[in-house]
């Protein structure tokens, strides 16, 4: 993982330029998953890690990047935008959706690095997409809002990543506000922001080491399972428009021609889309006890309903509930593996992490990483 500096580093040693800085922040999301893309409303929030840019302009038709965290290069003709693999189709997905939508960039040298964690979903991926959209509008001004680049990354991962995410990851990125969250309505995108009174409580989040593919299918599977059964629901019931007006303790009744899988899937969403409009109103009561409870709620119905947990996942948070200090936790990200996100009481943190990771390397034989949660800016230009 790369500092700052040290991405200000590798840009020196590969470019003869003074540069422009940047920082696009990754996200945590406190409730609301995986209904950014079943027309829901989530609660993320950019978070003081994230991916670092150094950019300029360099009057020719090339793209040079350099990935300070893999100490990798790599070279692309603007004229020639076409798929790759692994860190390259993120950014060449910006470019190829810049191109598609009539914005005129001009060549430029870049690199990039950061202090996310890959595979821990705390979306680097959209932080990457969102933050070198951010810098090339700003190095071409290109004129774009906020709301128009977290979309523009959304399309970008959908082109050549391939991942059918939905929009919650570069919202927050681009959009978020130091010690606040976002309630997003990932249908108008309309939101709002709630201060995070954390007082006497901490974010933790512990990351199982588990890794996590979101491209190998299962995050695509289930947006499919999700599709398919809202199309269903709409042909059995003319009131149904969309996932969010289906209360959840109504589905039942259509289980049958569901069926049981899609039945699952679709459960899991009605009920995610109610358990975040309440989170708002626990917020705004600052009632950070009952928030807690619908996390592990929501924990619940990743792993039964959902099915995007992992047997790490489901420890560590079955361990996090045996301590009346942890107000709530649960699987945060696309799933299968990634980090949990715990509510902690400050003067407990300490002893309780230590406790669960000590459990958690005694049954699988891994050393669970910890990472303790700021909440930050959305994306910005930095100073070197």
């Amino acid at each position: 993982m790369a500092t700052q500096e040290q991405v200000h580093a590798a840009f020196k040693q590969h470019f003869n330029k003074q540069p422009r800085a940047f920082f696009a922040p990754g996200r945590i999301n406190l409730i609301g998953e995986h209904i950014d893309y079943n027309d829901g409303f989530v609660m993320p929030a950019a978070i003081d890690k994230g991916i670092f840019f150094c950019i300029a302009a360099n009057n020719s038709n090339e793209a040079n990047f350099v990935s300070a965290d893999l100490d990798e290069t790599y070279t692309t003709l603007l004229s020639n935008i076409a798929k790759n693999d692994g860190w390259k189709n993120y950014v060449l997905g910006v470019l190829y959706v810049l191109q598609q939508h009539g914005y005129t960039i001009k060549g430029f040298d870049c690199a990039f690095g950061g202090n996310l964690p890959v595979g821990a979903g705390l979306s680097s991926s959209a932080a990457v997409e969102g933050g070198l959209l951010f810098a090339l509008n700003e190095l071409f001004d290109l004129g774009m809002d906020r709301v128009k680049m977290a979309l523009l990354a959304q399309e970008a991962e959908h082109a050549f990543p391939g991942v059918k995410c939905g929009i919650m990851d570069m919202f927050a990125s681009l959009n978020g506000k130091k010690d606040h969250v976002l309630l997003l309505d990932c249908t108008s995108l309309a939101y709002q922001y709630f201060p995070l009174q954390l007082d006497d409580y901490r974010i933790v989040l512990i990351n199982t080491k588990v890794s996590h593919t979101l491209t190998s299918g299962g995050y695509n599977n289930r947006r499919q399972n999700c599709e398919d059964g809202i199309k269903v629901l709409k042909a059995a019931n003319s009131t149904y428009t969309s996932f969010r007006n289906i209360p959840s303790k109504e589905l039942v009744n259509y289980k049958a021609i569901l069926g049981d899988e899609i039945y699952k899937r679709c459960l899991f969403v009605t009920q995610e889309i109610e358990r975040t409009q309440l989170a708002a109103t626990y917020l705004q009561q600052n009632n950070l006890v009952a928030f807690g409870k619908i996390m592990f709620e929501g924990h619940e119905g990743l792993s039964k309903l959902y099915e995007v947990s992992c047997a790490e996942s489901d420890f560590l948070v079955d361990e996090a509930k045996k301590y009346n200090a942890v107000l709530g936790a649960r699987q945060m990200g696309g799933g299968f593996g990634g980090c949990t996100i715990n509510i902690i009481a400050k003067e407990k943190a300490v002893a309780i992490v230590e406790a669960i990771t000590t459990a958690y390397q005694t049954k699988f034989g891994i050393t669970a990483e910890v990472y303790e949660m700021g909440i930050s800016n959305g994306t910005y230009e930095a100073t070197l």
